[in-house]
């Protein structure tokens, strides 16, 4: 067996059974991680931006920086982590870059990060859903035109026999 075979299987055994949720650089998010105190394990939310991903097998990592009584704190997760419970995307960012050290420089309103529409499967899906309203609005509408014109006939129609028996009366 050669050894390249050796560290895949032992990547393979390593990585975690749950997927995270699809997340980059910019997008806030929720991590959920295990912390033990003594015998006691319990849950605790570090929310933030996650500023950098790196990709290498098992060994993946994500840093997420938020600030904190006006401290910036950053911690890294590995992405196989056994302590990290789960994870929840808040917003979804748009930025150019796939490092965001910029962000600790900067405080305040100047730190903000600017909301990116969606990934191509959730706009496609919006798209259809607006299409499919679309459409549906226009078929009532098409069905209830023809009622409005028979309404509009039909009050002429009485209007005439109206007009017609009052000129039989006189004459």
């Amino acid at each position: 067996m050669s050894a390249h075979r050796i560290l895949e299987s032992i990547e393979k055994s390593q990585r975690r059974q749950a997927s995270l949720p699809e997340f980059r650089p910019g997008d806030s998010i929720k991590v959920w991680a295990k912390i033990r105190e003594g015998e006691k394990t319990r849950l605790q939310a570090f929310e933030g931006v996650c500023i950098r991903r790196v990709s290498k097998g098992s060994r993946s990592t994500f840093t997420v920086r938020k600030i904190s009584y006006g401290v910036g704190v950053e911690r890294i997760f590995p992405d196989n982590s056994p302590n990290i419970d789960k994870i929840e995307v808040i917003s979804r960012g748009r930025v150019h870059q796939s490092r965001l050290y910029y962000l600790r420089d900067l405080s305040g309103k100047a730190a903000r990060i600017k909301e990116r529409e969606g990934t191509g499967e959730e706009r496609a899906a919006d798209a259809a859903a607006r299409a499919e309203a679309a459409a549906e609005a226009a078929a009532a509408i098409a069905t209830a035109e023809p009622k409005v014109v028979r309404v509009k006939k039909e009050r002429k129609k009485e209007k005439k026999d109206k007009k017609d028996a009052k000129t039989a009366k006189t004459a």
